[in-house]
């Protein structure tokens, strides 16, 4: 059973792929469509962000996951490099848990 979804999924991105691949090339010089392309990742990586902060399970949840994310936001618009920014939200993360 395993093998079959591995082979399903394997089959699956290849046709992604190739799908990508066929594109025409007058459509990807379309000037929305190259705006789009550069925004799709940051939009999809704001979401993920977002669904592994604030769901526990099937739950909205706010908690130490939530705080981090604030000092992180707040060390971005400070402009800190980011190995400061994680150490920041996991360092604020970790002293919530600690005081609940």
């Amino acid at each position: 059973m395993i093998w079959a979804a591995v082979l399903a999924g394997s089959i699956g991105c290849y046709l992604l792929k190739l799908a990508g691949l066929s594109v025409p090339p007058k459509v990807l010089e379309n000037k929305a469509v190259q705006r789009i392309a550069a925004a799709l990742p940051v939009a999809l990586l704001s979401a993920l962000i977002v669904i592994q902060t604030f769901t526990t399970k099937h739950a909205l949840v706010v908690d130490a996951r939530a705080a981090g994310l604030a000092a992180a936001l707040i060390a971005v618009l400070l402009r800190a490099p980011f190995l400061v920014i994680v150490g920041v939200a996991a360092a604020t993360a970790a002293v919530i848990r600690l005081l609940t």
